[in-house]
């Protein structure tokens, strides 16, 4: 059984972390594929949208850390710069699923725990079971975080928050987890597939140019100064003016009917 599966419907690429016996947690050489998947998918011009998500009943727990024991204990262990040089390379999925210019959505259907919950948080949205676990996790395991948690944390909650969730390594729900911003939406069991499948649709098939753009400006905002961000809000909307989908949007405006797009 492959542990990382790709579907493509419609436009749309899920990504499953397909290891349910060990809560979907990534071991180390599946990162490099799922890399090489996200790469494949930012690259496939049939996708406009990306998600990730977990064979039930987990999202991601994180890194194997029965590996982790194991590699500690062995008689030939990593130095801490080929350790570093290891991880900033497997840590590319976490960037590549915020600034690839597609939107991404994190599926969150169960367990998201550790380095699976600072992927979903690289994600521009999340979709939670309403009753999905949720934790930091590295507290718990003695380790101070990776794959950007503790960056997108702080500017999703605040630092202060942020601090206290890595801090204490508490578990939440999914409730709980919409409740302090930290997921878009959570819902009940039944209605997540077809939530996470409508977010989907109309993302794929919404103004794909004018969305990579929006997202280009978001991630300017994060770190830019308000000058930078005028500045490349009124280059992207020159370009997004440009765009087919926008003369098809303004036509059907006044026409009174629903545009159809094609990413052009």
């Amino acid at each position: 059984m492959d542990n990382l599966l790709l579907n493509k419907v419609d436009r749309v690429a899920t990504i499953t972390i397909n290891r349910p016996d060990a809560r979907n947690a990534m071991s180390r050489e599946m990162w490099p594929a799922l890399l090489k998947l996200l790469e494949d998918v930012q690259a496939d011009i049939d996708v406009a949208c990306v998600v990730v998500t977990g064979t039930d009943p987990a999202f991601c727990a994180g890194g194997d850390v029965k590996a982790m024991t194991e590699r500690a204990e062995g008689s030939n262990p990593m130095s801490a710069e080929e350790e570093t040089t290891l991880l900033r390379g497997y840590m590319e999925c976490a960037r590549l699923l915020h600034e690839m210019p597609k939107p991404t959505i994190a599926a969150i259907n169960g367990a998201c725990a550790g380095a699976g919950f600072a992927l979903a948080l690289s994600c521009d949205l999340r979709i939670a079971d309403s009753q999905a676990k949720f934790t930091t996790a590295f507290a718990r395991v003695a380790g101070s975080g990776d794959f950007g948690g503790s960056w997108f944390l702080s500017k999703i909650v605040g630092t202060a928050k942020a601090r206290e969730l890595y801090y204490f390594a508490e578990t939440f729900t999914g409730a709980e987890a919409a409740a302090m911003g930290i997921v878009n939406v959570a819902v009940d069991r039944e209605h997540f597939t077809t939530t996470v499948e409508s977010w989907s649709e109309r993302l794929a098939n919404g103004p794909t140019v004018a969305l990579a753009l929006m997202k280009e400006n978001f991630n300017l905002a994060e770190q830019g100064s308000l000058s930078q961000a005028l500045d490349q809000e009124a280059r992207n909307m020159a370009t997004a003016f440009r765009s087919e989908d926008h003369v098809e949007a303004a036509r059907a405006f006044v026409e009174k009917r629903r545009p159809v797009f094609k990413g052009k």
